[in-house]
């Protein structure tokens, strides 16, 4: 193809193998710009591609040529790119495919095409307006209107808005993040988490205990025993599920505690906070024992032997995968998958119980928070404000002593 430039290489003038007519092309104010000169000769197609070029510098000049702003789709994609290879280290895999699920359903459908400089708080609230009617209209029934999307799920998708707003400000695309936030209902209701009282604990460990003898599922009883052991191992610990799946044989160490002189376990925790210790409630070491049995049981059936079988004891996990269905059963047979509140029940609902009954017991907030790898404001929001026995009558029902009565002077 053969190619002329003209302005030190701003304007090309070439003509194709196929073509008869030479053409221009030219890069004004970041846009690519092409036409065809219409002529056959070389010198004439050069001065129509020269009035052509000098046109559009003109039209640049007034304002009729505007750069083109960079889109939300394109801070998008640039975002996505790079949370996926520096996330990896701080989020888990799952945090990355929801989050691109999260954008390509949802996100960039409604933002995608506009510019990233118009988005502000008004259309934010148009997004929301528009996310509620849509799943509004797709959970509708005939007895009546459909349910918004959860506070959580529209919190975490204006979180990912922010996210690729912050990166594109790094990037020099905007100047400042705008104001995400809704003007009203900013604080939402401080609701007890979905926890088991002490007596609804008690119903939950005696139905599992009682599934191990009573169980009807031929060749399980390995697993009803995992699923009593795990209920009180869990709600002794107030360890995440997450944080029980990544346990090891050699991160749990049994110990005569001298503070209180009762046995306790001792964990080395990898989960969602990185690596801390916890201590245990004595209540979680005979579940343990009877675990770490079992794994060493299934060990031994496998024919490994001295320091081969040592190795594998000690990088053994505790637990095996967490058999959500048969727990769910349990629940539901023991009518206590929902509180009363309605909030589902889940396996970190053995989490709060750990956390609110040792609250109940007086248990001192910071080292709780730090026994439990979470914040104190979380603890006091949560949990604390909704616990009883942290009101002190004593503090609370003073009443004013009445005056005594003046004697007459006489």
């Amino acid at each position: 193809m053969a190619t002329h430039e003209m302005f030190d290489g701003r304007l090309q003038v070439y003509r194709r193998e196929n073509s008869s007519y030479w053409q221009c092309a030219a890069r004004v104010n970041g846009r690519r710009f092409r036409s065809s000169t219409k002529q056959e000769n070389l010198d004439r197609a050069k001065d129509v591609a020269e009035e052509w070029y000098l046109d559009l510098r003109g039209k640049t000049r007034r304002g009729e040529i505007v750069k083109p702003e960079r889109t939300f789709g394109e801070a998008a994609e640039l975002y996505l790119r790079a949370a996926r290879v520096l996330a990896q280290s701080v989020r888990s895999p799952k945090y990355i495919e929801f989050m691109e699920l999260r954008m390509r359903r949802h996100i960039l459908p409604f933002f995608g095409e506009k510019a990233i400089s118009s988005i502000n708080r008004a259309m934010i609230m148009d997004y929301r307006v528009q996310r509620a009617e849509e799943t509004m209209a797709k959970t509708a029934t005939p007895d009546g209107p459909g349910k918004p999307p959860a506070r959580s799920t529209m919190s975490q998708e204006i979180v990912h808005i922010r996210q690729v707003l912050k990166h594109a400000e790094g990037l020099g695309w905007i100047k400042h993040v705008p104001n995400l936030s809704t003007p009203y209902m900013t604080q939402g209701k401080k609701g007890r988490r979905d926890w088991f009282s002490p007596e609804e604990y008690k119903q939950l460990y005696t139905a599992t205990r009682r599934r191990i003898t009573e169980g009807r599922r031929p060749g399980y009883k390995s697993h009803y025993e995992d699923m009593h052991d795990f209920v009180l191992f869990m709600a002794n610990t107030g360890l995440r599920p997450d944080e029980a799946a990544n346990l090891e044989m050699r991160d749990v160490t049994i110990e005569d505690d001298d503070a209180t002189r009762e046995t306790i376990l001792v964990l080395d925790i990898r989960g969602k906070t990185g690596v801390r210790y916890s201590k245990s409630m004595p209540g979680a070491v005979e579940p343990f024992r009877r675990l770490r049995e079992r794994r060493r049981g299934e060990l031994v059936e496998s024919g490994l032997e001295g320091e081969e079988f040592e190795m594998h004891f000690n990088t053994t996990k505790v637990f095996r995968k967490f058999n959500r269905s048969l727990f769910n059963q349990i629940l539901r047979e023991e009518r206590l998958k929902e509180d009363r509140d309605g909030q589902r029940r889940t396996a970190y609902s053995l989490r709060h119980t750990y956390i609110s009954l040792r609250l109940m017991s007086g248990a001192n907030v910071v080292m709780v928070a730090n026994n439990c790898g979470t914040s104190i404001q979380m603890i006091e929001e949560h949990y604390a404000a909704h616990i009883k026995e942290r009101l002190d009558t004593t503090a609370i029902n003073i009443t004013k002593p009445k005056p005594r009565a003046k004697k007459p002077r006489g």
